[in-house]
C-alpha cells in the first residue's frame, strides 16, 4: 500500500488542480454574496454551560486543534501553534486568532491525533516542540504517514487504517473515513491517507471528523457502528465558494447533517476563525450554523460554535 495512492471511494477527481485555483480567483466558482457578514446584532442563541474542570472537557485552541481531557487522559487533535499554515511565511496565510494556551503551558499530553498531512493540520514546528516538551506522546496517524515522523526522529507513532481500532492507555481509538486528500508538495498527491477518529474512554465517546467533504455513506456508517457520540468536533468553516470547496470541505448545513447522522449529543465547531483559507466572512460560520439548526428544528445547545479558549464539558 505504501507504493500506491489512496482514493476516496464515493467520489472521483475531487482534488482541485492549479488551473481550478486560477479559475476560482477569476470568479468561475463564485457563490452569490460570498463575503456577507452575519447581521450586526447576531448572537448564537446558545452557549456552553458552567464549566466543571473535574468532568470530561474540551477547549478549542483554534482551527482543528482541540485539547481534550477525559478520565486523566489528555489528547490533542491536529495541533498547530505556528503563525502560518504554510511551508514558508505567506502573509495571506497568517494566523488570525492567537492560541489561548502556549505550547509551554500545556498539561502533559498523552495522545495526539493527526487527521492528514496538509500544512494547516500537520505543522512541523509544532510537532517538533511538542515532541521535545512531551516525549511520552503517542502519535496516532493515518496509513503511510509514520515515515514523516521517523525522519524527525519521532518513533512513537501508530498508523491506523479505516475501521481499525488501536487500544492504548485504557482507551480505544478507531480510525473512520473522511472525504479528503493529502499532499505537501506537487509530487506526493494522496501518497498518505486521511482519517477521522472515534476515541472511547471511561464510558465517553469523542468523534474528531478531521477535514472532510460530505457524502451520504460514510457518516451514516459511523453513526450505525457507534450508536451515539458524546462529543463531536465538526468543521463549520472554509466552504465558500461552495462549488470549489464542497468536495473536500463541509459547510454548516452539511456539518449539521453529520451531527445528526452520527447521533451526536454535543457537537462543537472547528476549522474556522483561525486561518483565512476561503471567502466566507470570518464570522459567518456561526450564523449559517444557526440557520441550519433552525431549519432542522434542532436544539441550538446541541451544536455550539464556541469561541477560541472556551472550555466545554461533555
Amino acid at each position: 500500500m505504501r507504493q500506491k495512492r489512496f482514493i476516496n471511494p464515493h467520489i472521483k477527481n475531487l482534488r482541485r488542480s492549479l488551473w481550478d485555483a486560477v479559475l476560482w480567483k477569476l470568479g468561475y466558482y463564485d457563490d452569490l454574496n460570498p463575503n456577507i457578514a452575519p447581521p450586526d446584532n447576531f448572537i448564537y442563541p446558545a452557549s456552553a454551560s458552567t464549566f466543571d474542570q473535574a468532568k470530561p472537557h474540551a477547549i478549542w485552541i483554534g482551527h482543528s486543534t482541540y485539547l481534550i481531557e477525559v478520565d486523566g487522559l489528555t489528547i490533542l487533535t491536529d495541533p498547530i501553534w505556528n503563525d502560518f499554515c504554510s511551508p514558508v511565511p505567506i502573509q495571506m496565510l497568517r494566523r488570525c486568532s492567537e492560541p489561548p494556551i502556549s505550547l509551554a503551558d500545556l498539561p502533559q499530553i498523552d495522545i495526539v491525533l493527526i487527521s492528514h498531512n496538509h500544512y494547516d493540520h500537520l505543522d512541523a514546528k509544532t510537532v517538533s516542540v511538542l515532541n521535545c516538551l512531551h516525549p511520552q506522546i503517542e502519535w496516532i496517524v493515518p496509513e503511510s504517514l509514520s515515515p514523516w515522523f521517523h525522519k524527525r526522529n519521532i518513533h512513537a507513532t501508530t498508523e491506523i487504517s479505516w475501521w481499525k481500532t488501536h487500544t492504548t492507555k485504557n482507551c480505544a481509538i478507531t480510525a473512520v473515513p473522511t472525504q479528503h486528500f493529502s499532499g505537501r508538495t506537487l509530487w506526493d498527491k494522496n501518497k498518505t491517507h486521511w482519517n477521522g477518529y472515534v476515541l472511547e474512554k471511561a464510558g465517553k465517546r469523542v468523534y474528531f471528523t478531521g477535514d472532510t467533504g460530505y457524502n451520504p455513506v460514510d457518516f451514516k456508517a459511523i453513526g450505525e457502528k457507534f450508536n451515539h457520540m458524546d462529543l463531536s468536533l465538526i468543521p463549520i468553516g472554509v466552504y465558500v465558494p461552495n462549488k470549489f470547496m464542497q468536495p473536500v470541505h463541509i459547510n454548516p448545513f452539511e456539518a449539521v447533517q453529520i451531527h445528526e447522522e452520527v447521533n451526536s449529543r454535543l457537537s462543537l465547531g472547528m476549522h474556522w476563525k483561525t486561518f483565512r483559507l476561503s471567502e466566507e466572512h470570518l464570522d459567518r460560520p456561526p450564523y449559517d450554523l444557526y440557520l441550519a439548526m433552525k431549519e432542522k428544528q434542532l436544539p441550538f445547545e446541541s451544536f455550539l460554535p464556541v469561541d477560541i479558549g472556551t472550555y466545554v464539558n461533555f
